[in-house]
């Protein structure tokens, strides 16, 4: 008997100001689904996943659960009024027995439980809420942008949780390797459309590109044939007029539809100019040592920058990446070392903070009241790269309406803050840019647009990231800021540097030990022991994940032993195929782990 869906929404029509957000919506999420949610900034994904979790009245259409389902959302902004501390927050919905969940999700998120809810930052609060959601288990979990905040150690933190999951989740995020990496469906919005294929993002843009290859050409011949009818209708009509009335309102039907067409949004035509050429050596920096108090942030640290490098600063949230930069860019003194920069430097800086961005301006008034995009003058112009421009004219190149230009800045969603803050860097020429999380709300097309014109820049590129994917596109270099004042350079983006570290730091094979289950005695010398709270926590449950992947693996061996099986059907044959190794990988996995974390109980 099939199983009900977690949820179901059946022909949910929304309409905001006057524009359908959706109309006739249908869809559905079983049980162990891992779905990414896509579409351009301003498409309703967030909409959708409120929706989904019932936090938004619908016009038309019904929302069902399953029985007993329960949903977890994550929000953007939650709400943490009533609670006096994060962890309270965060354990709230908690058995006394389960509040140790709040407590390794605090560790692997990077967030104080006893912080005070009245002086947590934003990042701090939706940390929380995270934890909150991963600590409570829902059936379904509805994740909106998760890793906003997180740095990688967390990402990935938070892949490898998800990934053990068996709950099911729709993922929002612009993370291109963290939904390749955990999705096996896409749900894709374009122009209030919602399809879905049974990949996961992996295929989205094959699937994306040939669905608008279809649309172009079917669009071509509907062109063509209206502008056929309309010569007949000039040419022909009068010599059989009522003969063919019909074929007049076919015309007429015909360019109903065409008009009708809803036409699909282009990208922000972004352009990046390079300023004067500078000089061959952009930076040279000898032997810095920088600390805040006990806090060391670089030790003996050298680089050299040379023109059109391209240069990523990686390493957990609070570890200095920004101040480094700003040391090299000769803003702050180091506590020792020398920073020589190179000659005829024009640089250009993305701030991640949104500092540059002043909320209670409206968007007209914070591009022509930046003195160097100011026109002498000409109160509705700006200067773009050397050339006049009206402001105007300029905002609708990133996407934004004429109704938006007079709107406060704090009336914008994060992707369109980030939009707004190119603008006004790529109105400038330059030769020396540093970007300090870029990628962050941004849309897929708009990222690929950026790494487009990042790899065009004759310039050099600083660029601070978490987004691992977009590192591995775009750097030539990667400085890797591990803690402790350990400063170190690498060739290439972020898999590059794993891979030169994991062999760094790669010890001597080790035969595999046999993994007996959790005893006692392991708990004991787990507590003696140097371990984490996370670390004694998860030598206790690993055997129970070593023997659930064995179990799998036995029962995917024996379904694929079939003789038949490959030519009967080649799909399921496929599929178990994948899921085998998926499963041996991960028990190879966690039997290493085991080993490491068992090693480590017993060290002296």
């Amino acid at each position: 008997m099939a199983q009900a869906p977690l949820l179901q929404l059946s022909d949910i029509s929304l309409t905001f100001g006057g524009d359908p957000v959706f109309d006739a919506l249908s869809l559905v999420v079983q049980e162990g689904d891992r779905v990414a949610l896509v579409g351009r900034n301003g498409s309703g994904k967030s909409t959708l996943m409120k929706v989904m979790a019932g936090l938004v009245e619908v016009d038309r259409g019904d929302r069902v659960l399953g029985p007993g389902v329960s949903v977890g959302y994550m929000q953007q902004e939650p709400d943490l009024s009533g609670f006096e501390t994060l962890g309270e927050f965060a354990t709230s919905e908690l058995d006394p027995s389960e509040m140790y969940k709040v407590e390794r999700a605090s560790e692997g998120l990077k967030f104080d439980p006893d912080r005070l809810v009245a002086t947590a930052s934003g990042g701090e609060r939706r940390r929380a809420a995270l934890a909150k959601l991963m600590a409570e288990e829902p059936e379904l979990m509805l994740l909106d942008e998760p890793t906003n905040h997180l740095d990688i150690e967390a990402i990935q933190w938070l892949e490898d949780e998800l990934k053990a999951t068996r709950r099911a989740f729709v993922l929002i995020s612009h993370d291109r390797r963290f939904l390749t990496e955990l999705t096996r469906a896409t749900l894709w919005i374009d122009r209030g459309v919602v399809a879905r294929q049974e990949q996961g993002f992996a295929g989205f843009e094959a699937w994306r590109d040939k669905a608008w290859e279809d649309e172009d050409m079917a669009r071509h011949k509907l062109d063509r044939k209206i502008k056929a009818e309309a010569r007949w209708a000039v040419e022909g009509i009068s010599a059989r007029r009522k003969r063919n009335q019909g074929r007049v309102r076919r015309l007429q039907d015909m360019r109903a539809e065409r008009g009708a067409q809803i036409r699909r949004q282009g990208a922000a035509a972004m352009d990046l100019a390079s300023g004067p050429k500078s000089g061959k050596k952009v930076i040279e920096a000898q032997g810095l040592r920088h600390a805040f108090g006990d806090k060391v942030i670089a030790r003996d640290f050298s680089i050299t920058v040379q023109r059109g490098d391209r240069v990523a600063f990686v390493g957990p949230n609070g570890v200095g990446k920004t101040t480094l930069i700003r040391i090299l860019m000769g803003e702050i003194a180091p506590d020792a070392g020398t920073v020589k920069l190179g000659t005829n430097l024009v640089p250009a800086v993305f701030d991640q903070a949104r500092a540059q961005l002043d909320p209670n301006l409206s968007l007209w008034e914070s591009l022509t009241g930046d003195k160097e995009m100011r026109v002498s003058g000409q109160a509705d112009q700006v200067m773009v790269r050397g050339q006049p421009k009206h402001v105007v004219g300029y905002l609708k190149e990133f996407l934004f309406d004429e109704a938006q230009a007079r709107a406060p800045v704090r009336s914008l969603s994060g992707g369109e803050k980030a939009r707004l803050l190119l603008a006004g860097l790529m109105a400038r020429e330059s030769n020396l840019l540093v970007l300090d999380e870029p990628t962050n709300d941004l849309d897929v097309e708009t990222l690929d647009l950026l790494q487009e014109l990042l790899d065009d820049y004759d310039g050099t590129v600083l660029l601070i990231s978490h987004d691992r994917d977009f590192l591995d596109r775009v750097a030539t270099q990667t400085v890797a800021m591990e803690g402790a004042g350990r400063t170190v350079l690498y060739a290439g983006g972020w898999s590059d540097y794993r891979a030169q570290r994991k062999a760094e730091a790669a010890p001597a094979a080790k035969p595999k030990a046999a993994v007996a289950p959790a005893s006692e005695k392991t708990k004991q010398k787990a507590a003696a022991a140097g371990l984490s709270f996370t670390e004694k926590h998860r030598l206790e449950e690993l055997p129970a994940v070593i023997e659930r992947l064995e179990a799998e693996i036995a029962k995917l061996e024996e379904f694929l032993a079939a003789p038949d099986l490959f030519t009967r059907e080649p799909l399921k044959f496929k599929k178990a195929t994948e899921a085998l190794v998926e499963r041996q990988t991960a028990l190879s996995d966690a039997e290493e782990e085991w080993l490491t974390l068992e090693e480590k109980a017993e060290a002296p």
